[in-house]
């Protein structure tokens, strides 16, 4: 399909959603979602993180949203959060939220703040807690460090895996239809990636292709690597990589490595690949932008439309973070009311969502086609943080 078939696609989709399907269609229907209580009692609910990432934050509070929407818990603005912190958000929540049915244990919240040794002692208290002290009801594990270290059958408590790049490349799970075990849900988008790759290079028509990212099991997964070699010999184009720090305590060290990465690869390929890291985040962006925009490198942003306002020039994913919010807690209601987490599906595929960023378009000398801009949902005409 070449794009401007797949841009009418994507025009039409979005007119005959509405934006986004029901709420109540987007899980198995056979269980219902209607909010109750857990023995008379409420539900407690658990986190557990591998450090901070802005999309962590961001689908954290759109589950919640989406709980309100549901009536799990009584509507409240939640406020503007600092930085990529989960741990005050989470504070927040507890202290500020009514729920008759839901409750956001305060000293359930865990994060290792990407500190390898420290994430074994932690992953092993909290299994203890989850399989000896049986006091959360269910358990999200957000991120692929979080899913894989609680992905397992050494406790039976729903774990809803949130946030992990590919939960099945990653080991999380062991297909896109089973989890592997009862208690473990994990949300997967598997023909995500692909679909990116494929506008990117129906667009820019690239050859060699630039893709930083940390060479571990994890980082591979995060920055979908099989999926960028597949796509590489299908679209004829060649994978130059550069290797960087991702998981790590210092988060300079990352970004200082992705940095490093873009001006080398600026001077190698023809566009860049933005894949999911720790050193790419709102603070890193406006650095990293300025360098591909300096060598007239386009860019595609694998984690989706707030790096397309920050700078990087396109993107097709995360709505917002809202559909997938949504889905989430219908995940959540539906577990609360009896069904096993690996009933459910974990397969959603976002309505589509094109980003463009007119201003880098222009530096880098890209000139979008017409359906393209007829088709994006969100055009940036400047850079947001530029100097």
């Amino acid at each position: 399909m070449n794009i401007f078939r797949y841009m009418l696609c994507v025009l039409v989709g979005v007119f005959f959603l509405g934006a986004t399907p029901a709420i109540a269609e987007l899980t198995d229907d056979k269980f219902s979602s209607e909010p109750v209580l857990n023995d008379g009692k409420r539900w407690r609910i658990g986190y557990y993180e591998g450090g901070e990432y802005i999309e962590y934050q961001k689908l954290l509070v759109e589950t919640i949203k989406g709980l309100m929407q549901l009536g799990w818990v009584d509507k409240e603005a939640i406020p503007s959060q600092q930085g990529e912190q989960t741990a005050q958000l989470w504070l927040w929540l507890n202290s500020n939220l009514n729920s008759e049915y839901i409750e956001f244990v305060p000293d359930a919240h865990y994060s290792v703040g990407w500190d390898e040794e420290f994430r074994k002692q932690r992953a092993t208290a909290v299994i203890d807690r989850l399989k000896n002290k049986q006091d959360i009801d269910l358990i999200i594990a957000m991120g692929t460090w979080a899913g894989k270290d609680l992905a397992n059958d050494q406790h039976s408590i729903p774990t809803m895996v949130i946030s992990a790049s590919d939960p099945l490349a990653a080991g999380i799970i062991k297909s896109v239809g089973d989890s592997g075990f009862d208690h473990v849900n994990a949300t997967i988008d598997p023909s995500l990636h692909e679909r990116q790759l494929r506008v990117f290079h129906e667009l820019v028509e690239f050859k060699k292709l630039g893709v930083a990212f940390e060479n571990t099991v994890s980082g591979r997964s995060y920055a979908a690597i099989e999926v960028i070699k597949a796509q590489s010999e299908k679209l004829g184009f060649e994978i130059v990589a550069c290797y960087t720090k991702s998981d790590v305590i210092d988060l300079s060290i990352a970004e200082r490595s992705v940095a490093e990465c873009f001006e080398k690869l600026s001077k190698q390929v023809d566009a860049i690949y933005v894949t999911s890291q720790g050193g790419i985040n709102i603070n890193s962006i406006s650095k990293l932008v300025s360098i591909t925009n300096r060598n007239r490198i386009p860019t595609f942003s694998q984690t989706g439309v707030e790096e397309v306002k920050h700078g990087f020039m396109l993107s097709l994913s995360r709505a917002g973070y809202r559909y997938i919010g949504e889905f989430h807690a219908m995940t959540f209601a539906k577990v609360f009311n009896g069904a096993k987490p690996n009933q459910l599906t974990q397969l959603f595929e976002e309505p589509p969502k094109v980003a463009l960023n007119l201003k880098t378009a222009e530096i880098v000398g890209f000139n979008p086609p017409l359906l393209l801009l007829g088709a994006a949902d969100e055009i940036y005409r400047e850079i947001q943080g530029s100097r």
